[in-house]
């Protein structure tokens, strides 16, 4: 019989995928305030990182004429990178790689739609309340003032933008959501494959996958949410832009991560029909 290790290379990532997808759902019903917590924490690193990242930017782009805030945009989404890195090893949850997670639940029926729901939106609400800690600590300081401010509010600018422009603007506000998530997804991919053993290894999978995401100007749903809270809480929002902007993403993301990375690799790693054609029982 053919090696099935080389015609399904991702089976130990399936597995492992599905081993973290049970640890999920029995937090998050029998100990739901402990993943929340959990989810919490990735917002607010995820909020922290990304104030960096602006950091970065406004810095550079305060030397001289302001000639070098391209490079300052590139190192900003390099230091945002390590957002993803200090989540995975923290153990905290993380809503865009819970999608992935609960697509290949979905599709090897070890899950039910009500108990990926739930898992989903726990996360968010713990990335949600993650983000808002930060924000108001933001807001109580002098952190978002100045040329960080600036950079910020000119993102969220740039984001809700995209709701102005009609259908255009909602395909490459869609287009980027997906693309992002499909960036975070291939790294946790490397990362659960057991084929990476060295932790430099990992996280530099997991820097570079936000890198391109950053510097590219994809467009994440946690992230997203964090800018806005900590944006609105100082200067004001409109909520009804920010939400579409969000409901956009969300969609986009779980397209992204759950079904091109999350559902494919579940399709293509099935040796179920292979084993039934060459006569052996899956379980075996």
């Amino acid at each position: 019989m053919t090696d099935q290790n080389g015609l399904f290379p991702g089976r130990y990532f399936i597995s492992t995928v599905l081993d973290s997808l049970e640890t999920k759902t029995a937090m998050s019903a029998g100990v739901a305030r402990i993943y929340l917590m959990r989810a919490a924490m990735a917002g607010g690193l995820a909020g922290i990182m990304y104030m960096a990242d602006f950091a970065v930017v406004a810095t550079f782009g305060g030397i001289g004429n302001g000639d070098l805030v391209g490079i300052g945009r590139m190192v900003g989404a390099l230091v945002f990178g390590f957002a993803l890195v200090f989540i995975y090893y923290s153990k905290s949850e993380l809503l865009t790689s819970n999608m992935m997670i609960v697509a290949i639940g979905a599709y090897h029926r070890r899950t039910t739609p009500l108990k990926a729901l739930r898992i989903l939106l726990l996360c968010y609400v713990g990335n949600f309340i993650g983000g808002l800690v930060v924000a108001l600590l933001v807001a109580g300081s002098s952190l978002g003032d100045g040329a960080v401010g600036t950079q910020m509010e000119a993102a969220v600018d740039h984001k809700l933008a995209y709701l102005s422009e009609g259908l255009s603007g909602y395909s490459d506000l869609f287009v980027r959501a997906v693309l992002c998530n499909f960036m975070i997804n291939l790294a946790m991919l490397m990362v659960y494959n057991g084929r990476i053993k060295d932790d430099f290894t990992k996280s530099l999978a997991m820097i570079m996958s936000v890198f391109v995401f950053a510097f590219l100007g994809f467009e994440h749903s946690v992230a997203n949410t964090v800018l806005f809270t900590i944006v609105g809480l100082q200067h004001g929002l409109n909520v009804g832009m920010a939400a579409g902007n969000i409901a956009i993403v969300l969609v986009g993301n779980f397209v992204g991560g759950g079904l091109l990375i999350g559902y494919y690799y579940a399709y293509a790693n099935d040796d179920r029909r292979y084993l039934r054609k060459q006569g052996v029982s899956p379980d075996e």
